[in-house]
Parts: C-alpha cells; structure tokens; sequence
C-alpha cells in the first residue's frame, strides 16, 4: 500500500478523479476495516480536490451518524429526510446542490459551506447504509463530474461491505 498519492497538479477534473479512483482502490482493496478505509478515502478526496470538508455518515439506530471525515466539526447526528444528507438516503439518490441556501431544510452544520454534494452508500441488497457528503465554501467547484466519480467510489465502498 502507498503512503502517498499522485494526484496531477495541471489536470481537470476528469482525469484527477481516473488517477485518484485507481489509487483509492489500491488503498482499500485488502483492509478488512470499515472505518479505516473510509477514512483513508475521506482523506484522499480532501487531498485531491481541497473541498471544505468530505466525510461520511452512516444508518445507525434509523438516523444517520457522523463517521470518518476531513474537516472542521460536523453535526454528529441527522434524521431521514432532513438536510441534504438526509434526503439523500430517503431518496437513495445523490444530490447536487449548488447553493445550499436554495435547498428547502438544509442543515447548516458550518455557514462556509455553500454547495454540497450527497451520494446514498449501498449495501449489496441495494439498501442505504450511509452517505458520502461534500462540502465547499466556492459556489463554482462541485458539479455532475464530481456526482459521477463519488458515485464510482459509492460502489467501490458496496464492495466492501
């Protein structure tokens, strides 16, 4: 296993993420530990692309729980349906939102975050198990690119499980 990343300075978006995935997979392929893992990945993504803050949460006892993350303090505990996390894994569907302030119930868990990705983790019988969050404090950065690759990484994570 590698104890460095290569991500390439100069390239778009597309390629970071078809270098960085391949490391990810290497990182994770073999270590039986959830949680390590997960917080090998948040760390990596922080790395690549210097979002605000990248973590995950997970279903616990029917409410999401704050997991392994990059970042400054995050709400530990978010009901389904509630924010954007929450109705990512009411939906089971991922969630794009370029300004935060436009999305009816969003939680504000830091006010430097403006936009915000959620993408539903799945177990193999298709259930959410949890969710991967993004945050940036630049309204301009996360877009569908960033929704297709994390959702690469969703299933990666399946894998694990």
């Amino acid at each position: 296993m590698s104890e460095e990343l290569f991500i390439p300075i100069d390239a778009g978006k597309r390629e970071k993420y078809e270098s960085l995935l391949p490391q990810i997979e290497a990182l994770i392929t073999g270590e039986p530990n959830l949680i390590a893992n997960l917080a090998n990945i948040s760390a990596a993504l922080k790395e690549a692309f210097g979002w605000w803050w990248v973590g995950f949460y997970w279903v616990r006892n029917n409410e999401l729980v704050l997991g392994p993350f990059q970042g400054p303090i995050a709400c530990t505990r978010i009901k389904i349906g509630k924010g954007v996390c929450g109705t990512a894994w009411e939906t089971a569907q991922s969630i794009l939102v370029p300004d935060v302030e436009k999305f009816p119930g969003h939680i504000a868990c830091s006010s430097s975050s403006v936009s915000e990705i959620v993408v539903p983790v799945f177990d193999k019988s298709r259930q959410v198990v949890g969710v991967l969050d993004v945050d940036s404090e630049r309204y301009d950065v996360l877009d569908e690119t960033d929704v297709e690759f994390l959702e690469k990484l969703s299933e990666m994570i399946t894998l694990l499980l």
